[in-house]
């Protein structure tokens, strides 16, 4: 099992949900008996952690801005339990490269991170839900399929995250352009209304 991808992989999607992260490989250590999960995140005190925490983000993530609110509040926590599991996953290694391990599952987390916060965003400025909805639930199918894959194919599931991650940040510059050209096209709709009340 090569450490190097399942540690970007899990770093990747500890930064759109890092308690689905926790909690599907907890169950899948325990279910499965996979020795490359770590045990800490097998035990019955995290499982419930994570799964609670996880039915509760199920929930904000959905609702329009609110889900923004949560993804700012996360803005610590993700890249923390991103660092966190790829300390626990290079459990083996010496001191320094559980650091480097540690490091790269971090700013893995942070860099997907931001980039769902900036397609949320971008989500939030339609004025319909259900768009919300969906790309939620699409996320939160992607975090499972991907980290249940990097486990058995880490490097298959390295090339997806990363593929991911890339589409991801083309869509958020994209969106940021049309969503800066919406609001300038509406200002200067604005502004000749203002000059004729003035």
């Amino acid at each position: 099992m090569e450490l190097l991808p399942l540690v970007l992989t899990s770093g990747w999607a500890s930064g759109i949900n890092a308690y689905a992260v926790v909690f599907v490989m907890g169950i899948l250590g325990r279910v499965a008996g996979l020795e490359v999960v770590p045990e800490t995140v097998q035990r019955p005190e995290v499982l419930a952690i994570a799964g609670g925490m996880f039915a509760v983000e199920f929930v904000a993530d959905k609702i329009p801005f609110v889900d923004s609110m949560w993804d700012t509040v996360s803005t610590l926590i993700r890249p923390t339990v991103g660092a966190i599991v790829a300390y626990a996953l290079a459990g083996d290694a010496e001191s320094v490269d559980q650091a480097l391990y540690a490091f790269a599952g971090g700013g893995a987390a942070l860099a997907s991170h931001l980039v769902k916060g900036g397609l949320r965003l971008a989500v939030n400025s339609s004025p319909e839900p259900f768009s919300n909805v969906a790309v939620s639930l699409g996320e939160d199918i992607t975090v499972a399929s991907v980290i249940s894959l990097a486990l058995y194919h880490p490097w298959i599931a390295l090339g997806i995250a990363s593929f991911l991650f890339i589409t991801g940040t083309i869509l958020v510059i994209v969106l940021f352009r049309l969503v800066m050209r919406g609001w300038r096209r509406w200002k200067a709709q604005r502004e000749p209304a203002g000059v004729g009340l003035g």
